[in-house]
């Protein structure tokens, strides 16, 4: 079973690995939000909203759980 203590020890892994390029963007709402709030909102002097990268936050954890599903039907049956 797992417990609260890895789960939160794998977030915060991932969010030192990963949180520096994406803000800890693993949350699709939490990347998308503040995305189309910037391609959207006219502020002087703003970059590219970058949505070659927007897809990662949204196919990232689905595939994660499709995987997981996965071990956890080999595994446990």
């Amino acid at each position: 079973m797992l417990t609260a203590r890895p789960v939160a020890l794998l977030v915060f892994g991932i969010g030192l690995s990963l949180g520096g390029t994406t803000g800890y963007a693993i949350n699709p709402a939490h990347d998308l939000g503040p995305r189309l709030a910037h391609a959207f909102l006219p502020v002087p002097g703003k970059r590219d909203a970058d949505w070659a990268y927007a897809w990662v936050p949204v196919v990232g954890p689905l595939l994660g759980g499709a995987l997981a599903a996965g071990m956890q039907a080999l595994l446990h049956t």
